[in-house]
C-alpha cells in the first residue's frame, strides 16, 4: 500500500482503452470505504461516460480540459439529508476522493482530482449539468483512464514541515 500511496500523481492523459465496469465498482467500493464522520457516509456518486457530459464539464470548469479525453468521470457528491454531523461532508467527501484515486493507482489507471467545493459557481453549474437535487453538493470530480504518461514520483518528504509536540 505504501507503494502506492508513493507513486500516485495526477495523471492528465489518457489512452483510449475503455475502462470496465469491474474497474469502476472496484473505484466505488474504494471510495465508499473511506472513513467519515460518525460513520455518517454521506456520500453520492456520479459515474460520468456520455461523451457530451464530458465534453461541456470544460466549460464550467477551467481546469478540466482533460475531462473529454477521460473514458470515465467520476463526480463525488455529498447528500446534506445523509449528515448527521454537520459541517463534516467535505471532509467524508475528500477521504471518499483520496480512496479513488488511490484504487486507480492500484489498478493501473491514471486519475486527476479536479475541485470544485467551495467554488459556488462550480458547485451550481456542474450541480445543474449532473442533474443534482437541492440537497445534494459537488466536492470534486476525478478523471481517468488508462494513463498515456507517466510521471516520475520523487519523494515529497520534507522534514523541515514535521514538529514534535508543539510547533
Amino acid at each position: 500500500m505504501q507503494k502506492v500511496i508513493l507513486n500516485r500523481r495526477s495523471i492528465r492523459n489518457y489512452t483510449k482503452e475503455p475502462v470496465t465496469e469491474e474497474q469502476i465498482r472496484a473505484l466505488l467500493e474504494a471510495g465508499m470505504s473511506a472513513p467519515s464522520a460518525g460513520n455518517q457516509r454521506p456520500w453520492h456518486f456520479v459515474v460520468i461516460t456520455d461523451q457530451a457530459i464530458r465534453e461541456e464539464i470544460p466549460r464550467l470548469h477551467p481546469h478540466a480540459g482533460m475531462v473529454p479525453h477521460a473514458p470515465v468521470v467520476i463526480a463525488v457528491c455529498a447528500d446534506l439529508g445523509l449528515e448527521r454531523y454537520a459541517g463534516y461532508w467535505p471532509q467524508d467527501c475528500a477521504a471518499a476522493t483520496e480512496n479513488i484515486l488511490l484504487s486507480a493507482e492500484a489498478q493501473g489507471l491514471g486519475a486527476v482530482w479536479l475541485g470544485v467545493h467551495p467554488d459556488e459557481d462550480r458547485m451550481h453549474k456542474l450541480g445543474a449539468l449532473l442533474h443534482l437535487p437541492e440537497q445534494v453538493k459537488l466536492l470534486s470530480l476525478v478523471a481517468l483512464g488508462h494513463p498515456a504518461e507517466k510521471k516520475d514520483h520523487p519523494s515529497r518528504f520534507d522534514p523541515e514541515r514535521v514538529h514534535r509536540d508543539r510547533w
